[in-house]
């Protein structure tokens, strides 16, 4: 690790102090991008994480570091380079385009993120945040330089040969000698150096160039009747009625606005902490984690003395399980089922109780310019029985209140009022902002072609990164930094329902060529069509209006529209059952796209969805155009750019038009560029473009689809594919294709092999 920072050193010395001055990076360079006939913006990055890792006798350390950003560079420090100057990078390197991040939540704690290699994935490491809403900051930091990296690639000459021979990111190594004190993660937050010490050390979102980095999501339209039906202590209590008459059970839900942001929140209630909990938790606020099986999912014990419901004498206990998401948009979603765990059997003395199912969901709301204070809405939503109800609705009031579905839905109104008589918590939300900068001007790799790099930052993650300097520096650094930042707050978005999106097929397809003649009779999938909507183990091609997309003025006013039929064809639906992971399904001799009337198609888009389970399965859903893409076009963009812009702009949108209401909150209804989220392999051949989404490579995707796997047989769900627009000249969006998904059956699936 030390043979990374004496030529780092020396380049910082030969600049003058570099980013250890603290000032912008915007004069670092200039000269190439100018020789090639414009300038381009840089992003900077910067502020405090964990790095995690095993040392070469196999003790596990959990150190703090500094991470800086800087276009496609990336550099880690003990200490923060802003405070002082001159210090020297104990590992640097370059993102490069085959760098993998993956969020893999909640552990000990603290939240994690792998990176690794997609040649290699032997090559990997760790990093940690104090917060889930940090881990997906520096997730669309790493994107960003994954995307500089790319661009690079894209130009040629000269910065493409200077991109192939840096050292790219790896995450394996070990340092040559060993660190006395190597804490173990658990061992280092019992002793007061965990999480806390990050409160005073938030990573620092220090854009030095305009845009957004956050990706927008669209939303599906939901069929939702939501009625007020009761208020109290600031809090609205629905009742969702169309959803009433579907099923035997009722849908209610409390909903609040609390003054703090969605991590801090998030935070709150995933806390098990017994006396903080008593604060709030007027029901489940005796809790014990019982099994953490992976960072989304765990198992919970708890007991409650049922003398404030005077219904109940003897005590009671309870097992349920939580799974939680984070959306791109940065909503957070924590599904609470009741479960059996064998390590909490009945226990002597208690009666147990099975929980409502419910679920939460805390989305981030935008406050005015200039204010400090962060403000989000919190749901939580209850499955309670329908005769129970309807008894205590039309009963007193007094007899509602002695039930344990109004002792759960009072949670709201109590973590309201315990974050309110808390300002700590809001101050945690209200951090100083870094200004952002607009600046033309790139980064020059001299600094870095003239040093040996022999450490590549993989090897930063992945090993000790501590250097000779004494461990007092870092108890130095922990008092020293103070920038804090604001969480990120996302926009709720109206949205316009009185028009919808119209498909200029001229400007997406060559007018020049004559629409050709598709026969559906001439391809055939596994999977048939079905013959109406009460066919079972089938696919439907629906209209677009269910769904919400980017009008032409979305720019300047932000709404969204009833999208429009889908500019593709949908030809046919393969559900295949798979020994392993297949990519590069259209290349297969079976496949439709290799048949004879496949072959005559103008574009053929093939999307394999690849479902990890026991077996594999992949779903295939074939798109076709009647004319070729018009190269000019965003779609031509997409079809033959390079795998970089289509990770950024490959959106999709679900809908569980029917289904078990658990189901629909975990899927939800906001769109997800899936290039972001999941792994995605394009193919680019011929007349077809083939996307492989491996939906494996998530532990968030892997533990949602595990979820409705489970309900496949009575779900009805809805997708919509689009090219995310964000240019005014790509305005409005379109829907590319779309499928209906009806109740499939997963021992229908056609075993497919290599």
């Amino acid at each position: 690790m030390e043979a990374a920072a004496g030529p780092a050193a020396a380049a910082e010395d030969r600049k003058g102090g570099g980013m250890g001055s603290g000032r912008s990076s915007m004069d670092r360079e200039g000269s190439e991008s100018d020789r090639e006939g414009g300038k381009r913006e840089v992003f900077e990055f910067f502020g405090w994480v964990y790095h995690l890792g095993v040392n070469s006798i196999g003790h596990e350390y959990c150190h703090l570091r500094f991470l800086f950003i800087r276009g496609k560079y990336v550099e880690m420090y003990k200490r923060d380079p802003h405070e002082n100057p001159g210090i020297r990078p104990i590992r640097r390197g370059v993102v490069g385009p085959s760098l993998m991040v993956e969020e893999l939540g909640r552990q000990k704690d603290l939240y994690v993120m792998r990176f690794y290699s997609r040649l290699d994935e032997k090559k990997k490491g760790e990093i940690a945040c104090a917060t889930a809403g940090e881990v997906k900051k520096w997730m669309e930091a790493f994107d960003i330089a994954k995307q500089q990296a790319e661009y690079e690639l894209s130009r040629g000459g000269s910065a493409r040969n200077k991109l192939t021979v840096e050292p790219e990111i790896t995450l394996e190594g070990h340092r040559h000698r060993v660190r006395r004190y190597a804490h173990e993660l658990k061992k280092l937050i019992r002793i007061g150096q965990g999480p806390e010490m990050l409160l005073s050390k938030s990573s620092i979102l220090g854009i030095r160039a305009g845009g957004n980095i956050g990706g927008d999501v669209g939303d599906a339209i939901e069929a939702n009747e939501w009625k007020c039906i009761r208020t109290m202590n600031g809090i609205r209590i629905f009742e969702d009625v169309a959803e009433s008459k579907m099923r035997k059970g009722v849908l209610v839900k409390s909903v609040g606005v609390v003054d703090a942001s969605a991590d801090t929140v998030f935070e709150v209630l995933l806390n098990l902490e017994r006396q903080r909990r008593y604060e709030w938790d007027p029901f489940t606020s005796d809790l014990e984690l019982v099994e953490s099986y992976d960072g989304h999912y765990d198992v919970v014990y708890g007991t409650y003395d049922p003398k404030y419901l005077a219904r109940w004498q003897s005590k009671r206990d309870f097992v349920f399980s939580r799974q939680w998401f984070h959306a791109q948009d940065g909503t957070y979603t924590i599904l609470q089922l009741p479960v059996a765990h064998k390590k909490r059997p009945t226990k002597s003395g208690y009666r147990r109780t099975t929980l409502n199912p419910s679920t939460w969901e805390i989305s981030s709301i935008n406050t005015p310019m200039g204010t400090n204070i962060a403000k989000c809405l919190v749901t939580q939503t209850l499955e309670i029985h329908e005769i129970g109800w309807m008894r205590w609705k039309n009963s007193h009031c007094s007899k509602f209140e002695k039930t344990i579905p109004y002792a759960l839905m009072c949670q709201v109104s109590g973590l309201k009022e315990y974050i309110e008589a808390n300002p700590s918590l809001k101050v945690q939300s209200s951090m100083a902002v870094v200004q952002s900068k607009v600046s033309n001007i790139s980064i020059p790799s001299s600094e870095y072609e003239e040093q040996d790099l022999r450490d590549e930052f993989y090897d930063a993650i992945s090993t000790d990164s501590s250097s000779e300097e004494d461990e007092s520096d870092d108890e130095e650094t922990d008092h020293k930094a103070k920038v804090r930042l604001k969480n990120v707050a996302w926009a709720i978005r109206s949205f316009s329902l009185k028009k919808s999106s119209v498909i200029d097929a001229n400007k997406e397809l060559d007018p020049r060529v004559a629409p050709a003649t598709i026969d559906p009779s001439n391809f055939h999938g596994s999977l048939h069509k079905g013959k109406d909507d009460s066919d079972t183990n089938c696919w439907a091609s629906p209209s677009g209006a269910g769904f919400m997309i980017r009008g032409k003025n979305y720019l300047k006013d932000n709404n969204k529209v009833i999208g429009g039929d889908p500019l593709l064809k949908l030809l046919a639906v393969d559900w295949l059952k798979v020994d392993e992971k297949m990519d590069r399904i259209a290349l297969h001799p079976k496949c439709l796209v290799q048949s004879e009337a496949g072959k005559k198609l103008p574009f053929i888009l093939v999307i394999n969805l690849q479902i990890p389970a026991r077996p594999n399965y992949s779903l295939v859903i074939y798109y076709a155009s009647d004319r070729p893409v018009n190269k000019d076009s965003l779609l031509g963009k997409f079809v033959d750019g390079s795998d970089a812009f289509r990770d950024s702009r490959f959106k999709l949108i679900p809908s569980i038009v029917e289904g078990y209401w658990m189901v629909k909150r975990a899927v939800g209804t906001k769109a997800c560029l899936l290039g972001k989220a999941v792994t995605c392999n394009y193919l680019r051949q011929d007349n077809f473009l083939e996307i492989d989404v491996d939906i494996g490579s998530s532990s968030v995707a892997r533990s949602v689809i595990g979820l409705v796997l489970g309900y496949v047989t009575s779900i009805v769900v809805d997708l919509a594919i689009l090219v995310e627009a964000r240019e005014e000249s790509e305005l409005p969006e379109y829907i590319l294709g779309t499928v209906r998904l009806n109740r499939l059956t997963p021992d229908s699936a056609l075993h497919f092999g290599a």
